[in-house]
């Protein structure tokens, strides 16, 4: 019988320890500290004995992986034991020390409890041990799918309501009257592929006077409430946690919280505050050729002061790779095409107050090779039973600075993990989703390029598609609002601009 598997240190602290039986906290560290006394110079053995129990035991580097059995236990079994036991740690632990067990404790005694049950071995093995402890629930994947259909129903309410507003004002105007809602711009704002997220904005702005006695303006579908009412829930939950001293953490892992960093809006934010933002899909071959890129971009307008409501934005476009734009329709074209300045039609009217509204947006589509912002070159190479793989990037577009640069390696299944040669930056092996992310906190004219050496079990196909995921505060077309004035007068605004040049889907296949 199994009693217990202890990690420990030379001197016997047990950093973490699963007992199979009753066993009190002083009899098992009790045993583990007796443990490195027991241990015989020079002889070459794998267990040792007492009265009572045996230890057997495997060292790994500053550590020991301990299991303390009973004397009458068959020796041969617990030895295969040990072993599966010790395969078992490198796939939760990065580096087999004290500080890295102790952080992975807990997985590493779910892993435990998969091999042995009561005291005795389960027949299973490395793969099954994984698949196990990642607790795949049926009944989670349903109450996701029945979320999403809610989040779309609630959606395709929201876009019903807008095109209802939209006709009430319409209906409105040709009677002469005042149209309900908010002003002459509408909720509508764009159309084409940004027509949903603006619509979306726009309803949720309207929503949130919910508490109040007497809405001032229509509310939303009880659907789209009910969702955002849970998130309330859980905000007043974790307010409660930190009332009672708990430390809660806002952003999930460090990529987030780097990315709230980049993307943090401006301090100083002014009355008129435009966000510009970008987003690129892009897929290429790996033996080079850029099968699509796509790139949408739009400027949003935010003005919170009734008083700068009726201006004139100054773009400069200095874009020369055929980027093909498209104003609002209540925009005026031909002040547009002429002077590069975005006005409304009527310029009695004023610009909506205190909402976000899509005033310009472009779109460039291409297959040319020189517009890849960030080329990746892949080269792996097989060496007998293993894979050299090469991996360099380079900065074709020096005017960006990418930030917080994620380039993600798929590995094969099943294997050891990769033998880092020369790398420029710092990576992270994911062992549960056999991944390699090799992280690069800056890519810009100063550090345009880097790479990355490894060696690993698999064949060259095992390591596409390589992925990758930035963040930058320069967009890519170079389109910029430079001076916002008055209708009347023509006098120069103060204002704020906030850009971010996002990855939808940035893939080398």
């Amino acid at each position: 019988v199994l009693l217990a598997a202890a990690v420990c240190t030379k001197a016997g602290k047990a950093i973490v320890s699963r007992q199979f039986v009753e066993m009190t906290r002083t009899r098992i560290e009790g045993l583990l500290a007796a443990f490195p006394k027991l241990m015989n110079t020079g002889k070459q053995h794998t267990f040792v004995e007492t009265e009572s129990v045996r230890y057997v035991y495997q060292p790994m580097e500053k550590l020991y992986m301990v299991l303390i059995t009973t004397k009458n236990s068959n020796i041969l079994e617990d030895l295969e034991t040990l072993r599966l036991f010790s395969r078992v740690i490198p796939e939760y632990c990065r580096a087999l020390e004290e500080n890295e067990i102790s952080e992975h404790c807990f997985d590493l005694i779910f892993a435990f409890d998969e091999i042995v049950a009561l005291g005795y071995r389960e027949n299973v093995n490395l793969a099954q041990i994984r698949t196990f402890t990642e607790m795949e629930s049926h009944e989670e994947k349903v109450f996701r799918a029945v979320r999403e259909t809610q989040e779309r129903e609630a959606k395709a309410e929201m876009r019903r309501k807008a095109k209802e507003l939209q006709q009430a004002r319409r209906d409105a105007e040709r009677q002469g009257k005042k149209p309900p809602g908010f002003g002459g711009f509408g909720s509508v704002a764009v159309s084409g592929g940004m027509t949903a997220s603006v619509i979306t904005e726009t309803i949720i702005e309207t929503e949130k006077p919910k508490v109040a006695p007497a809405p001032a303006r229509p509310s939303g579908p009880s659907k789209a409430l009910k969702l955002g009412a849970k998130g309330k829930e859980v905000d007043n939950f974790v307010d409660k946690l930190k009332s009672e001293g708990e430390n809660i953490l806002t952003a999930v892992g460090k990529r987030s919280t780097e990315a709230a960093k980049v993307l943090a809006p401006p301090v100083n934010m002014e009355s008129v505050h435009m966000k510009i933002e970008e987003k690129i899909s892009l897929t290429c071959g790996r033996d080079g050729g850029l099968q699509s890129m796509e790139l949408h971009g739009m400027i949003m307008l935010h003005i919170a002061d009734e008083k700068f409501a009726r201006i004139r934005l100054h773009v400069e476009n200095e874009d020369k790779r055929g980027v093909q734009l498209q104003t609002h329709p209540n925009v005026d074209k031909k002040l547009f095409t002429t002077e590069s300045q975005i006005g409304l039609k009527n310029p009695e009217k004023s610009f909506p107050i205190n909402s976000d509204v899509g005033v310009l947006k472009w779109r460039l589509q291409t297959t040319e090779e020189s517009f890849i912002p960030l080329t990746i070159n892949c080269w792996p190479s097989e060496s007998g039973n293993s894979c050299d793989v090469n991996i360099e990037y380079e900065l074709q577009e020096e005017s960006l600075e990418l930030n917080d640069v994620i380039i993600t390696i798929p590995l094969p299944s099943g294997v050891s993990a990769p033998v880092i040669g020369e790398i420029d930056g710092e990576y992270r092996h994911d062992s549960r989703r056999n991944l390699l992310e090799w992280c690069l906190p800056v890519i810009d004219a100063k550090n345009k390029s880097g790479s990355l050496e490894f060696s690993i079990a698999g064949q060259p196909n095992d390591f596409f598609p390589v992925q990758v995921s930035f963040i930058s505060k320069k967009n890519y077309c170079n389109i910029q609002v430079t001076k916002v004035t008055l209708v009347d007068g023509n006098s120069p605004v103060r204002f704020s601009t906030e850009t971010t040049f996002l990855v939808d889907k940035y893939e080398v296949l």
